[in-house]
């Protein structure tokens, strides 16, 4: 176990994924300067329930049991004043116990489950790697500018899985599963059943 800063967000991060942040509360603002500073990584557990935004006199939000560690990719100032951030999902880890630091930041001991191992795409797989493309051609997923080895099935169906609008419980439940079989074809019944085929 090894102790990780946290960020809470209502929104999964998956490994391989990025995600749009913006920055706002003085202790994440802290993380954000340390991570930048010493090239360090922060995990993202998403909230079963609860606000991200820190509210006097409100409970602690519930955690996820597991979550994935996130390094900043890229950084500007936004027009609204605030930063904003692109963070990049990278190992998966189970959540132990947590803590909160004195300027309200949350803290977690956690444990890295094994780096997920390049997996090779399969000619079955292919209608999954279309819709995938087809995304891309998004403008607002291209200032993303992603990064991917489309030979590499858990770098597709993870990136898949944080564009797709799928319901955050969802995406929850795709990120605990560990063999890539199992998940492409939760995620070709998925598509299945929002085409109408299923």
């Amino acid at each position: 176990m090894s102790e990780l800063p946290l960020f809470p967000l209502s929104g999964v991060l998956m490994p391989f994924g990025r995600m749009p942040l913006q920055i706002f509360e003085p202790r994440y603002l802290d993380l954000v300067r340390d991570c930048m500073k010493t090239d360090t990584a922060f995990g993202v557990v998403w909230i079963r329930r609860g606000a991200e935004i820190a509210q006097r006199g409100s409970a602690s939000p519930q955690l996820g049991d597991y979550g994935t560690t996130a390094r900043i990719v890229d950084w500007d100032q936004l027009p609204n004043g605030l930063l904003g951030l692109t963070i990049q999902g990278g190992q998966r880890f189970d959540l132990g116990a947590t803590g909160v630091r004195a300027n309200g930041l949350v803290v977690g001991q956690v444990e890295l489950r094994p780096q997920l191992e390049p997996a090779a795409m399969e000619p079955r797989w292919q209608a999954l790697l279309d819709i995938l493309h087809s995304l891309e051609t998004h403008p607002h997923i291209q200032r993303m500018a992603l990064q991917l080895d489309y030979a590499d099935a858990w770098q597709v169906a993870c990136t898949l899985i944080q564009l797709l609008p799928l319901e955050e419980a969802l995406k929850y439940e795709l990120l605990g599963i560990d063999s890539i079989e199992t998940l492409m074809a939760e995620l070709d019944t998925i598509l299945n059943q929002i085409s109408g085929e299923d």
